[in-house]
């Protein structure tokens, strides 16, 4: 299979999410992917098996994405909590702006790919996170017996659950702002060392 980071996948993975987004999965056809990315249909084979095959694959690449927008925003000097809101209001953005391919890649992964294939995808964020809960923990920033991998992951579906619940399950009786602090405040009452 050819590298993944290729400009040709990359491509094909963009005009995949932009398709889908307007036209559906079941109405989408890999002839409308490859002429929006401007591609051979050979090309689309090389890289996918399928058109179901692009699941995973865009399930990662927004994954991918929103660590990427969270890590932009901080340079590894920020304290915890600084680095929870802008994790907060980051998977909020990343969800608005892509809340039908959410959709998508959930139903499509619980059907198709197993939940081992969706943890798989997570594991970057997983071990990033828990990176910064053992420093913080270290630092006396918040309460430092707690499990680090379970924590990330209990933050990590928190935040993303209150978001689809907010942009797909449309549980707007609050300003978002309003979604936003109550996540915050949650978890400073769970985790911050100077409450116990």
């Amino acid at each position: 299979m050819p590298k993944q980071t290729s400009g040709k996948y990359d491509k094909i993975l963009y005009a995949a999410i932009e398709v889908i987004s307007e036209k559906g999965l079941d109405k989408a056809s890999i002839s409308d992917i490859v002429k929006r990315a401007g591609t051979a249909q050979g090309t689309f084979y090389l890289y996918f098996s399928s058109k179901n095959a692009l699941i995973p694959a865009i399930a990662e690449y927004l994954l991918t994405h929103t660590l990427d927008k969270i890590k932009s925003k901080i340079n590894g000097t920020e304290h915890f909590w600084t680095v929870l809101e802008i994790l907060i209001d980051e998977t909020f953005n990343i969800t608005n702006a892509h809340k039908d391919i959410i959709v998508l890649c959930y139903s499509g992964l619980a059907i198709d790919h197993s939940m081992e294939k969706w943890e798989a995808i997570y594991q970057p964020y997983y071990k990033w996170l828990e990176g910064i809960i053992g420093k913080a923990a270290e630092k006396g920033e918040i309460i430092c017996d707690i499990n680090v991998r379970w924590t990330a992951r209990t933050i990590i579906n928190f935040v993303e659950n209150t978001a689809e619940r907010y942009y797909i399950g449309a549980e707007k009786d609050e300003d978002i702002e309003v979604f936003k602090n109550e996540i915050f405040t949650f978890l400073k009452r769970s985790l911050d060392e100077h409450k116990k």
